[in-house]
């Protein structure tokens, strides 16, 4: 049913949280898995871009020890367009993601970027409690 699962990932609790469910999707509808970090614009550092690249690096490893193979794609800019724009790209039918990271968009606090990915995405989003 779903072909390609798109796994936004950031440092969160609940991010960590969701990725046995995405395993259990992926194996279950024999999906491929897109892992997906983005590092907002201004927060574009050499520290930043390597801790994302070990983080994703460590979740490519930990679904590959459930026999899932991962892309992985790294970018900069504004988390939820990135997000939904890469969905797009990828031609995700399914972006798992928790239900809230560490972002908020630039419009306001009560604006989390689970909340504009669900409003944006090309695809149905499942959000991970």
């Amino acid at each position: 049913m779903f072909n390609t699962i798109l796994f936004p990932l950031d440092r969160s609790q609940e991010s960590q949280s969701a990725a046995q469910l995405v395993a259990n999707l992926v194996n279950h509808h024999e999906s491929s898995l897109v892992l997906l970090s983005v590092v907002p614009e201004d927060a574009k550092t050499t520290g930043e871009f390597d801790a994302i690249a070990k983080m994703l690096e460590q979740a490519k490893d930990a679904f590959s020890q459930q026999n899932i193979t991962a892309e992985i794609i790294e970018r900069s800019g504004m988390p939820a367009f990135v997000i939904c724009d890469v969905a797009d790209e990828v031609s995700a039918e399914l972006i798992v993601m928790g239900c809230r990271g560490l972002g908020l968009t630039q419009e306001g606090a009560t604006d989390s970027v689970t909340n504009r990915v669900i409003s944006l995405a090309p695809c149905p989003v499942l959000v991970a409690t």
